[in-house]
């Protein structure tokens, strides 16, 4: 059955109550009245609408630049600022220049709903909207009124079946059967055995859950559940309650602080037991602290793409544009989230010119027309049903401080049985 946009919420917890309530107002006063800015059409026959002129086509971009997400938002956005330079370089798409406006909302709800109210007259869509809550809280807008075409780095399932708001890779749910699919697979866990996992509350959180859920009904497991909020960063009594209860295995569904500090702080503790994430549960920066030793020891991330420090060509190319562009900066897995996003995008937009179509509509309608998308990071991605993810394979990962960007594969792109016969529970 369709949840309602109030059922949503219910279940988003304080921080995104807080996002949704804004958005309530913001929506209010918008002046769209549930329809974009006037079409018109423009040279060689191409019609244009929001964000769109004769020389420029405007992409926004809301991320995390100073809040739980801070490293990786950086590295997507700057992924997505030389993705933009180079497609510009090149000519840009449809005889028009590519620019992007970013706001950091600092994993704030308010801040997150003010920027998109603030950018959405003025673009044709967002390339990047991080915060599954966020992102849930304005799907009644997005889809309702606005219809600009969103790619959020996030995975949630509830953002399933929007024509608007398209994820890239597998959802939260599929990729977290993966992930305790692969621990079955190395005879890390067994059927009768516990495993943990620690969440955040909310959209993010709650959907992996419920992919734990599954995972452990079709193998026998029994989950022991530990629910924490963004601001809890010192996860000693999660690891205390998680030990006490004798788990065997503990998967986290959080940010890179929380997974530092539940690896950091077992390890210290003499407690020993594999722990794997979701895509959004690591970062390389993560090495260099006191955990750093104990994340390469037994710590593992599920993620619908090739690391950046793969040596396959789409990567190793990528790897060497962003050094380039931004000596120092450092290489994570934000940096193919970004880039992937930004392409995606791109191929969506380069589709909708050969239609004729660079309005909100006619970008949405493009990419239905992706069936089998590879820009080189090891997944192909159909972008034909909004109702279903992009892919179901995930490829598991290990921090390796040897690798560039700190991840290294231990597991090829595969689909866990359990997540082949798991249906997602769509917004």
């Amino acid at each position: 059955m369709k949840r309602t946009g109030r059922n949503k919420r219910a279940r988003l917890g304080t921080a995104a109550l807080a996002a949704a309530l804004l958005l309530t107002g913001a929506a209010g006063c918008s002046g769209k009245a549930g329809t974009t800015t006037e079409e018109k059409e423009g040279a060689g026959g191409v019609r244009t609408g929001d964000g769109v002129t004769a020389t420029a086509i405007q992409l926004g971009a809301l991320t995390d630049m100073t809040g739980v997400y801070a490293s990786l938002g950086k590295s997507v956005t700057q992924a997505q600022q030389l993705w933009i330079k180079q497609a510009n370089a090149s000519g840009g798409i449809c005889g028009r220049q590519l620019e992007l406006t970013v706001r950091d909302h600092g994993y704030d709800p308010q801040k997150a709903l003010a920027a998109y109210t603030e950018l959405e007259p003025k673009v044709l869509g967002f390339a990047q909207f991080i915060g599954s809550p966020f992102v849930a809280a304005a799907k009644d807008r997005i889809e309702g009124q606005d219809k600009g075409l969103v790619i959020p780095q996030a995975w949630s399932a509830s953002l399933l079946g929007s024509a608007s708001i398209r994820t890239i890779g597998a959802t939260y749910d599929i990729e977290t059967v993966n992930a305790i699919g692969y621990l079955l697979d190395e005879k890390r866990i067994a059927s009768g055995d516990r495993i943990g996992h620690v969440y955040f509350e909310g959209d993010y959180g709650e959907n992996a859950l419920a992919g734990a859920k599954h995972a452990a009904k079709e193998a026998g497991l029994t989950v022991v559940e530990q629910k924490i909020k963004p601001t809890d960063n010192d996860m000693s009594a999660q690891v205390a309650a998680l030990k006490q209860a004798g788990v065997k295995a503990v998967v986290i569904s959080a940010g890179p602080r929380q997974a530092a500090s539940l690896v950091g702080v077992a390890a210290a503790g003499g407690w020993n037991v594999p722990v794997v994430g979701n895509n959004s549960a690591y970062a390389p920066q993560l090495l260099a602290t006191p955990a750093g030793a104990a994340l390469q020891k037994d710590y593992y991330v599920a993620a619908s793409t090739l690391p950046i420090g793969a040596t396959e060509p789409g990567p190793a190319a990528l790897a060497s544009a962003y050094t380039a562009e931004y000596p120092g900066a450092g290489l994570d897995n934000g940096v193919v989230a970004g880039y992937t996003a930004a392409s995606v995008y791109g191929e969506a937009l380069k589709r909708a010119c050969a239609d004729k179509n660079l309005t909100r509509e006619g970008v949405g309608k493009a990419l239905l027309s992706l069936k089998a998308y590879d820009n080189g990071f090891g997944i192909a991605h159909d972008f034909s049903d909004p109702k279903a993810p992009s892919t179901r394979q995930s490829v598991i990962m290990k921090p390796d401080e040897k690798t560039p960007g700190g991840l290294k594969v231990v597991k090829e792109a595969a689909v866990a049985e359990a997540a082949k016969s798991f249906t997602p529970a769509a917004g």
